[in-house]
């Protein structure tokens, strides 16, 4: 590995960044995600996360931060990843891997809780359920996405997209420094 090739890395993800940062729209969809969850929080609610692959590792990092301690020492905060393996292996062989998510926001999510569905594609068909279970049971659904947001940009009521159609992981770069975002917001606010 070259020298510009490793410098190659880190221009393409400052450039993604800078997207991310001129763009008032995302900026607020931001904002929004976060007063909704600590409204759902304020409420009695839970923040519930999904994702497949480095995505899941988003979603168990942004729950652990918020159960455990982001920067500041606080109270626990309600919020859970669907990342349980005897669920995932009991519910992919039972009922399929698209099935995985879905049953578990059926099993755990009331109106007025929060799914964080995180999917650089926005087409992982697991998380396309598990938004589509969230809605009909009235949990709020909040999209991480990349791309042109998939076929799940629809079923958010907000939807944080990168703006960035390569490789996903310059969309992941970007969906944990807005995790770590909508943590601390929530941490300051409650």
């Amino acid at each position: 590995m070259s020298i510009d090739r490793i410098r190659n890395h880190f221009s393409e993800a400052a450039t993604v960044l800078d997207r991310v940062m001129g763009d008032p729209v995302l900026l607020e969809a931001i904002h929004d995600a976060g007063m909704i969850m600590v409204k759902s929080l304020k409420n009695s609610g839970k923040l519930i996360s999904c994702g497949n692959g480095g995505s899941m590792c988003d979603a168990m990092h942004f729950a652990e931060e918020l159960t455990g301690k982001f920067r500041d020492d606080r109270a626990p905060i309600a919020a859970m990843s669907i990342s349980d393996p005897g669920h995932l292996s009991c519910v992919g062989n039972d009922h399929g891997f698209e099935q995985v998510f879905a049953r578990y926001v059926q099993a755990h999510g009331k109106a007025g809780d929060v799914l964080l569905a995180i999917s650089t594609s926005g087409n992982s068909p697991n998380v396309l359920r598990a938004a589509e279970t969230a809605r009909q049971q009235g949990v709020v659904v909040v999209g991480l996405t990349g791309k042109d947001g998939g076929r799940l940009a629809p079923l958010c009521d907000v939807e944080v997209r990168v703006p960035h159609n390569g490789y996903a992981d310059r969309v992941q770069e970007i969906h944990i420094k807005v995790i770590h975002a909508l943590i601390d917001h929530i941490e300051r606010s409650l």
